[in-house]
Formats: C-alpha cells, sequence, structure tokens
C-alpha cells in the first residue's frame, strides 16, 4: 500500500488528467515523436508531480509554448563504463545530459576491480543528486580473467546484498563467456542471482550451439556484435543487441543493415566507452540516432532505440515514452533529423538548455583513500 502522500498525488494526477485541475506544467504546441505507436502527431504535453498527466489540449499553472517543436522521450544509455570517460558521475551528466540523456544504465567494471563492492556503492552515492537517472548493472567478472591481479575478487555471495538496491537492475557483461560454456559453478550462481532481474552478455563471435548454449543460461542481451551476421543470429535467438558506438569499438555502421520493421524493437543504442572529446566533440546517444537517421533508418525508429526499447528490456516501465503515466524525461528538438537538442526535461523540470545544464550538479566527496 502506498502512504497517504502517495494517495493524494494519485488522485490530483486523475484530476489534471481530467481536465479538472491545472497541471503543474503544461508544454504547448508540441509535436509528439510517440514510440508506443510508432506516429508523429501533435498536442500539449500536461505534466504533474513529475509525470505526465495527459495528452491533448490542458491549460496549467506554467505554460511553455514550443511552436510545434518535436518531443521525444528522454534517452537511454543501455550499457555505459562512466569510469572509461575520466570524470566522475556528475560531471558525466554535465556532458551528456544537455545532448537528451537522461537515463544510463552502468556497469561500473573498473572501479569494481580496483575497489570491489566499496567502488560499486561509491557509484551509486556519486549518482544519487544529479539531473540523470543511473541505474547499475553489477560487474560479474571481477576480475576479468582469473589470469588477472586487480585490487578485489567479487563472487555471487558479495554480489547477492547489493542487487537488491532499487537502482540495480541485474548483473551485468558475463565476459567469462568460456566459464559459462564450461558451466563453471561460480559462473552459473552469478547467473542464477540475475535471474529475476537481466543477465547482460559479451559474447564476440559466439556462434552455433555454443551461442544457443550461452542464450539458454538465460543471458539476455549482447553489445559485442561487429557484423550484422553475428547480431542477425543472436536476434534469431532470442538475444536483444545493443548497438555499440563508444571512442574504440563503433559498430553502428556495419549493424544498421540488420534492423527491419520486424526486429527493431528487440535493438537499442550503448556507447560502452566514450572518451570527454568524443562526448564533447559528437554527443552521445543524440550522435548514435543522428547517424543511424543518416544511414536511413526513419526517425521513429530510431528514436525508439534510444529510448522505449532500452526502458523495456530493463523493466523500467516509467520510462521511455511521452504518454500518461510516464515520468516526464522529455527532450525537445529544433531538429528532428540532425537530433538538435534545445531544452531537456527531468521528472517535469527544466534541466538544459541550448547545450548547458541550468544549475550545478555537487561534487560528490572521494575519500582519501581512493586517490592514487
Amino acid at each position: 500500500m502506498g502512504s497517504a502522500r502517495d494517495l493524494l498525488n494519485l488522485t490530483e494526477l486523475i484530476r489534471v488528467a481530467r481536465g479538472e485541475r491545472p497541471a503543474d506544467l503544461v508544454l504547448k504546441n508540441a509535436t509528439i515523436l510517440n514510440v508506443l505507436s510508432g506516429e508523429i502527431h501533435n498536442g500539449d504535453i500536461a505534466i504533474f508531480d513529475g509525470k505526465i498527466a495527459g495528452l491533448g489540449k490542458y491549460h496549467g499553472k506554467r505554460e511553455m509554448d514550443l511552436g510545434g517543436l518535436h518531443v521525444a522521450p528522454g534517452f537511454i544509455d543501455g550499457h555505459v563504463h562512466v569510469e572509461s570517460s575520466k570524470v566522475l558521475v556528475p560531471e558525466y551528466a554535465r556532458a551528456v545530459v544537455p545532448r537528451g540523456t537522461t537515463a544510463v544504465v552502468m556497469d561500473p567494471h573498473e572501479i569494481a576491480n580496483v575497489l570491489g563492492l566499496e567502488g560499486i556503492r561509491f557509484m551509486l552515492a556519486s549518482s544519487k543528486r544529479v539531473p540523470l537517472s543511473v541505474y547499475v548493472m553489477l560487474s560479474s567478472c571481477v576480475p576479468a580473467t582469473q589470469m588477472e591481479t586487480s585490487g578485489h575478487m567479487l563472487s555471487s555471495l558479495d554480489l547477492a546484498p547489493i542487487l537488491r538496491h532499487k537502482r540495480v537492475l541485474g548483473i551485468a557483461e558475463l565476459m567469462n563467456y568460456p566459464g559459462v560454456l564450461a558451466a563453471e559453478p561460480e559462473v552459473l550462481k552469478k547467473i542464477l542471482l540475475g535471474k529475476k532481474k537481466r543477465v547482460d552478455g559479451h559474447s564476440p563471435g559466439l556462434t552455433g550451439k555454443d551461442l544457443c548454449a550461452y542464450i539458454g543460461a538465460g543471458i539476455r542481451s549482447d553489445h559485442e556484435c561487429t557484423a550484422a551476421g553475428e547480431a542477425r543470429e543472436k536476434l534469431r535467438l532470442g538475444m536483444r543487441v545493443m548497438i555499440r558506438e563508444g571512442s574504440m569499438a563503433r559498430n553502428l555502421e556495419d549493424l544498421i543493415p540488420v534492423i527491419t520493421a520486424e526486429n527493431s524493437f528487440r535493438v537499442f543504442f550503448a556507447s560502452d566507452d566514450r572518451s570527454p572529446e568524443d562526448l564533447r566533440e559528437e554527443g552521445h546517444i543524440d550522435s548514435m540516432i543522428r547517424k543511424a537517421i543518416s544511414m536511413g533508418v526513419e526517425p521513429v525508429t530510431a528514436i525508439q532505440m534510444a529510448t522505449i526499447n532500452a526502458a523495456t528490456y530493463f523493466g523500467l516501465d516509467n520510462l521511455g515514452a511521452v504518454a500518461p503515466g510516464y515520468q516526464a524525461d522529455l527532450v525537445v528538438l529544433e531538429d528532428l533529423e540532425r537530433v538538435r537538442v534545445s531544452k531537456v526535461f527531468r521528472a517535469g523540470r527544466l534541466v538544459a538548455q541550448e547545450g548547458r545544464l541550468l544549475r550545478p550538479c555537487p561534487a560528490p566527496r572521494v575519500p582519501e583513500g581512493y586517490s592514487v
């Protein structure tokens, strides 16, 4: 059961949706990119208590006339190692939120290899007060291989308690696919640990019966495809395919030909590793949408791959669409095909405009022992 406050807010949301009371904010005259129906249509967007209350004709305490500009859901990065950007989460948010990214799914693999669970907890704590929804997949390979010397080792028993955290979505990329195929007990325990949530994959070049075994074990996604045939086989066998476009590995051009009207809902974007220079010069998920559109992907399909597809896979039922009941994470676009971001809203608040965050992100306190 919800609290009395929850009941009151829900009552008020219904009243706003029915037009019986003004919304907190109404975005007037929007051209809505509807990732649920695949349409582009016009209307107002009524926002109450950080959620979308309704689409249609509304009035609000505050109103912002968009003059027909396109509005998309906030963009979602399906797999990222924030540490690869060489900045802490608040500074990372400063780089990606003005580009339209409102949620990321992070694998803190690098810091976990140095600090273990303490590093994962630090990343969760330091991402609480930023204008970006930061979710975590628990690093499954610490160390990456048994031949490697790392600062820590994380077993299934170590990971189990933190899996209950509300922003932890499952087990991150199972890089040890030989261990899966050999049915190593500790590897299988990690898969079983994540089965009620999600278990991400990492299986470059795996094919045939070995791929069947890997997927059959319960691994549901992969971001390591480098060729169209590889992606097509993984889609055929039930995997979600994340198209990776990072700083080192850039696979979008090779994988775009795989996308069809029938399978695009199983595909979404991931940056994996992006340098500060590339974030500044090229952008983030916005650059992937732009590139996909330039290669012939329909704009609504490209937006779906940047929003609802990732949200659906990760069970983020309140994110990824412009529709009643969804969190009001919204991107206003001055130019759809060029994906030129004008404004970014997170939970109904304007957080970025014309390429800049409107409020600074507080820097986290870094314990002295973390310094090298």
